[in-house]
């Protein structure tokens, strides 16, 4: 918890304020029933009233500075505890906004989402609680021990022989706890997962009518997180009841220890008072073990990710042709590390020339992009952009060169121009040169605003081919040098198609373009179609070319465009 506990420097004056005012209004406390007690067993039988007023003017001024005190502090830890989390969930969003995508992959979106929202909380709330009782709690144990000494050092070592009982019986919990509450936590992102995927596909659930088979499949996730929750939390609502029995049994003998000695009244109330305040530290202390508990589970998940170096090392690597503007050579890719996704993958575009990738669903099309633009590295061979090798480029330098609409991309509640320009501070010019050759301004004008038009949540207002208009709008808006286009035109109608593919050939006639597609005639006109299977190239070239040498390529253009087989 240590990393996680460094984002609390810059807050360290607040905290140290935060501790002086816990400590002094806690030390005013701890002089009421020794004030008391005086009261009782002195100024009482004396019927001194101006000695009276003047005990029971110091009881007041000492009350004050105690609820003063702790309010006081009380509102500087939660103001700290909170900034601190908004530092450190700051900091983890953009740790994980650089992770690369096989560490991504490694942790997975829903355990990423757990340890950004309810890991962030669980540490808020044991920093939180530890400023509040951290300080409160040992100073009423120990000064409530010292003054107890100071009153009675015979029921004092009454009260003293209970502290060891509940301090190995809250260190024994608290060690058991916090990996329970590990496995709770690591429940709770297959929770966020299930949920996550029932809201992704709400539409194919309900289109298949398994909506029961999807809430059965949450009720199994539910009762495993339930079950792991209810088993820690049994474990931790033990520290309290046996602080108490333990402190309680205590309280019963200093009675009797009391009764046989002849102690006065007001010394045996005011050690009542005192053995309050201890057991109260002492139900402090244990309910900051059990909240820190789950608080380090949760810094440990959040400090794994923190620990995490995304930074890929550039550099080092061997140039290209310099006549290409994309080269794979003797390509070969694993996702898990045990067989290849991709293998033998060896193809070259000129620039400004057109490369179309087209095979069947898991055939390796969307890898290839992925190690194109670096979002993994090749475990074998290499990719070369303007003839230098990827791994040669830092990250902006190399996607800086790329405008890319994906398959599954995605649009924010914001205007249409707002999605097109995607903050980058694009020019009025390019945006709308951008939509029309994206054959975008057709609908942009006919909707209320144009350009101004407000999208809905996941832009829900526009149709598919709408939204996958904008998508390459916005990868045409920033004049990339090379366009990727991740089968980004699958919900045209073939008319709209064969727009776009004029446009780009018309406007775009110096950009590269890597287009992968479903359909024959998204990549029909390419210079170099390659045709994937099984994660291997089996066939490349041009279409009348595949027709004649690739019985794959031609067996799906027949299907698609019609013909004899």
């Amino acid at each position: 918890m240590k990393r996680t506990l460094s984002y609390l420097k810059p807050y360290s004056g607040k905290v140290a304020a935060e501790l002086t005012f816990k400590a002094a209004g806690t030390a005013a406390e701890l002089f009421l029933p020794l004030i008391m007690e005086y009261m009782i067993d002195e100024v009482v039988p004396t019927r001194d009233v101006r000695l009276f007023l003047l005990m029971g003017g110091a009881m007041l001024v000492f009350s004050v500075i105690a609820l003063v005190g702790n309010i006081i502090a009380n509102r500087m830890s939660a103001v700290v505890a909170g900034r601190m989390t908004h530092d450190l969930r700051y900091a983890l969003f953009s740790r994980i906004s650089y992770l690369k995508s096989s560490q991504v992959d490694k942790f997975t979106s829903p355990s990423l989402i757990s340890r950004l929202t309810s890991d962030s909380y669980y540490v808020n709330q044991s920093v939180a609680r530890t400023l509040r009782l951290g300080v409160r709690a040992p100073i009423l144990l120990v000064g409530g021990l010292v003054f107890s000494f100071v009153l009675d050092w015979r029921l004092a070592c009454v009260l003293l022989a209970c502290v060891p009982f509940v301090v190995t019986a809250v260190v024994i919990i608290t060690k058991k706890s916090v990996r329970m509450y590990t496995v709770v936590q690591r429940c709770g992102d297959g929770a966020v997962r299930a949920l996550q995927e029932n809201i992704t596909g709400v539409r194919v659930v309900k289109a298949l009518s398994r909506t029961d088979r999807e809430i059965e499949k949450f009720g199994k996730v539910n009762a495993e997180l339930t079950e792991n929750e209810f088993k820690s939390n049994r474990l931790t609502a033990l520290t309290n009841p046996l602080a108490t029995l333990i402190l309680n049994l205590g309280l019963v003998f200093v009675i009797l220890v009391g009764a046989f000695t002849g102690a006065q009244a007001g010394r045996v109330l005011a050690f009542l008072t005192y053995f309050t305040l201890i057991l109260n530290a002492m139900l402090g202390i244990s309910k900051i073990f059990v909240v820190l508990s789950r608080g380090i589970a949760s810094a440990h998940r959040i400090e794994e990710v923190l620990a995490t170096d995304p930074a890929m090392p550039v550099g080092g690597y061997p140039d290209g042709d310099a006549r290409y503007a994309i080269e794979f050579r003797d390509v070969a890719f694993s996702y898990n590390k045990t067989c290849n996704n991709v293998e033998g993958i060896t193809f070259a575009a000129e620039r400004g020339q057109t490369i179309g990738i087209i095979g069947g669903t898991g055939s390796g099309k969307t890898t290839l992009i992925n190690l194109l633009m670096r979002f993994y590295d090749v475990d074998e061979g290499a990719v070369y952009v303007d003839g230098k090798d990827v791994r040669n480029y830092s990250a902006d330098e190399l996607r800086g060169k790329f405008g890319v609409a994906f398959q599954s991309d995605f649009l924010i509640a914001d205007t249409i121009r707002s999605n097109i320009d995607y903050f980058r501070g694009l020019d009025e010019e390019d945006i709308e040169r951008a939509s029309e050759s994206a054959v975008a301004s057709e609908f942009i004008k006919g909707v209320e605003g144009g350009l101004d038009y407000e999208l809905a949540q996941k832009a829900t207002n526009l149709s598919g081919g709408q939204k996958q208009r904008l998508l390459i709008a916005r990868a045409l808006a920033g004049n990339p040098e090379i366009l990727v286009l991740d089968d980004s035109s699958s919900a045209l109608d073939y008319a709209t198609d064969a727009k776009l593919r004029k446009s780009l050939k018309e406007r775009y006639s110096a950009c590269t373009k890597f287009i992968v597609a479903q359909r024959v005639s998204a990549v029909r006109y390419a210079d170099l179609i390659i045709v994937m299977d099984d994660g291997k190239i089996c066939g490349k070239g041009t279409h009348e070319q595949l027709m004649q040498s690739c019985e794959e390529y031609r067996l799906i253009s027949l299907a698609q465009m019609g013909g004899d087989l």
